[in-house]
């Protein structure tokens, strides 16, 4: 009888040793996954950010640009834009690059270019041209007409520019000397073209 409460005393302490392992073991599962509330977390969910979430097409309103008039951003960008364009076609001319100038101008400007380049190279003169910088740029007309749209921009830069003959002597320009320039080229875009791009198509120096 003594050893039968002896051992029955001893599964008792054990059941109850095994409960608590247990009951400690789940515990500490659960606050490894859940973790811990300090009073401190974040309320942001990183996990969040790494979800992609679709808008509904509804609910997307799409934003139609007034193309009667180029005012605040739209004119700020179209500016910067024309910059690029205004170096890049000067310098492209000067080293005869057609590949980058017809992605720039009218069909109309592209072949006055490519015959001014072809006589130029006919007559064995080099260009030898060096962009400093525009110093000054504005939009000096802005109208619609129909489905186009046309930019004059006066542009007043800094450049050295040079010609020379085949026998490498200078006929135009000094290298050693820099000029300001003043150019108002009018640029074209048309509205149903899926190109955003603009496109040189006259030139008033």
């Amino acid at each position: 009888m003594y050893i039968y409460q002896i051992m029955s005393n001893s599964f008792g302490y054990l059941d109850i040793i095994l409960l608590g392992m247990i009951a400690g073991f789940i515990i500490l599962r659960l606050r490894s996954i859940l973790g811990r509330k300090t009073g401190h977390d974040s309320k942001v969910y990183p996990s969040f950010a790494e979800k992609k979430f679709s808008i509904p097409q509804q609910d997307a309103k799409a934003v139609k640009k007034n193309l009667e008039t180029l005012e605040g951003k739209d004119k700020k960008e179209f500016l910067k834009g024309a910059e690029i364009a205004y170096e890049s076609i000067l310098t492209s001319f000067a080293t005869g690059d057609l590949i980058k100038l017809k992605a720039l101008l009218t069909s109309n400007m592209f072949s006055n270019f490519s015959e001014a380049i072809k006589s130029r190279n006919k007559e064995n003169i080099k260009s030898e041209f060096t962009f400093i910088g525009v110093k000054e740029s504005s939009v000096e007309n802005y109208e619609k007409i129909k489905d186009n749209l046309f930019a004059t921009v006066k542009f007043v830069a800094e450049v050295i520019s040079v010609k020379r003959d085949k026998d490498n002597k200078i006929i135009e320009g000094n290298p050693d000397k820099i000029k300001f320039v003043t150019d108002n080229w009018l640029f074209t875009k048309n509205v149903n073209q899926t190109s955003p791009n603009w496109y040189l198509s006259k030139i008033n120096s």
